[in-house]
């Protein structure tokens, strides 16, 4: 998968459209991510010894891979492609040639 967790991304299509988030988690298996502060979703939790008031919280819902792209350090939003750097693998913005991994 292009993205990692940790990665600045923003989102190309939904109801989302054009926000920037940073990825909190990423299912490579389901092809999803969590984005901070997209998809947010209202959920009703039943009271718990970790929330023990309960009650509808809202928390973000996965969003899938292909609706993302990823933003490297000048800002630009792009595709990924991949490069050998001193026998590493690592990701290489496409319309910037830089090197997204550190």
């Amino acid at each position: 998968m292009f993205v990692k967790k940790g990665d600045k991304v923003k989102v190309i299509t939904g109801k989302d459209k054009n926000k920037e988030g940073v990825v909190l988690a990423a299912f490579p298996k389901k092809d999803k991510v969590i984005v901070e502060g997209v998809n947010i979703v209202k959920k009703h939790q039943k009271p718990s010894q970790a929330a023990p008031q309960g009650g509808i919280v809202e928390m973000e819902a996965p969003v899938h891979v292909s609706n993302v792209m990823v933003i490297d350090s000048t800002g630009v939003a792009g595709r990924v492609g991949y490069k050998e750097v001193d026998g590493k693998k690592v990701r290489v913005s496409k319309k910037t040639g830089e090197v997204l991994d550190k």
